[in-house]
């Protein structure tokens, strides 16, 4: 990959359901080492967007380039492989499984230890387990519950929980983290929180690219905007030209009865619509 080449790059993707395009002709960059945040109203196509990227869902339409690499045709651990690692809405952890056990199943995906490998013990197993291990230890330090490890996750707080979810994501060595909602159901201080591990991941060399319905999370932590509406872009750019696109505002005001999202007042809005936002219809 070239200092030119974007960390990903997407042309023309589409994917249609009975019919009806989810997401239509989507042209967009997603920089390395910054934070971007897919927005757009209820039903705009964002975590279908995600799943494209991330090999759930196959295009019927467009490419997509991970470091200048087509990974359009791939499958989701190829994807995983290839540094692309993500989280979902609802917190996916196992509860009763130590907070170290869900960060080693997110490193499994790098290891080449078979079936018969694991029922023999064999010395790859042992070798695997070891790294597991390791890089699971590595990726809770990052998201600071190295000190926790030997709990059982389902013991945290939801703060805490989302940190193990992100913590799985980061045990695959990923070089572009997608966050789908990852400040859903948290409170205020908890968003803050949050806020400063993910502007400290990419200060660390990570790049992240997020769904978020929270605009004053995105208003004050993205570096740039993409925003969907009706499965289309409608605009790109930084949280300032974004905010002041009449795209955008329309955008906003027509699906929001009491006013747009977009701006400090409406942030407070978004804010207050709490969890209910997309899950589900994206």
């Amino acid at each position: 990959m070239t200092e030119a080449t974007p960390l990903l790059d997407v042309q023309g993707l589409g994917i249609r359901f009975g019919g009806l395009d989810a997401v239509k002709d989507v042209t967009a960059v997603i920089p390395a080492g910054q934070i971007t945040a897919i927005i757009g109203p209820n039903g705009a196509g964002k975590s279908t967007f995600f799943n494209l990227i991330s090999g759930f869902y196959q295009p019927t339409a467009g490419t997509i380039r991970f470091q200048g690499e087509d990974i359009t045709r791939l499958r989701t651990h190829e994807v995983v492989a290839r540094g692309i690692a993500r989280t979902f809405q609802t917190t996916t952890i196992y509860r009763e499984l130590s907070v170290l056990d869900n960060a080693m199943i997110g490193h499994r995906v790098r290891t080449r230890a078979g079936l018969w490998d694991a029922l023999l013990r064999t010395g790859r197993e042992r070798k695997d387990e070891a790294e597991s291990r390791a890089g699971a230890m590595q990726a809770l330090e990052r998201v600071g519950l190295a000190g926790r490890a030997h709990l059982p996750a389902g013991a945290l707080t939801q703060e805490g929980q989302k940190r193990v979810g992100i913590a799985m994501a980061l045990s695959s060595d990923p070089k572009l983290l997608l966050l789908d909602e990852p400040a859903a159901g948290m409170n205020p201080e908890e968003t803050v929180n949050l806020m400063a591990l993910i502007r400290e991941l990419v200060t660390g060399g990570l790049s992240v690219a997020l769904v978020e319905h929270k605009m004053s999370l995105v208003m004050g932590l993205a570096d740039q905007i993409l925003v969907l509406h009706h499965g289309q872009k409608i605009a790109q750019g930084t949280p300032a030209q974004v905010s002041r696109d009449p795209a955008v505002v329309s955008a906003y005001l027509g699906s929001h009865a009491h006013g747009g999202q977009m701006g400090h007042g409406a942030a407070a809005g978004a804010d207050a619509q709490g969890t209910g936002g997309e899950a589900g219809h994206a």
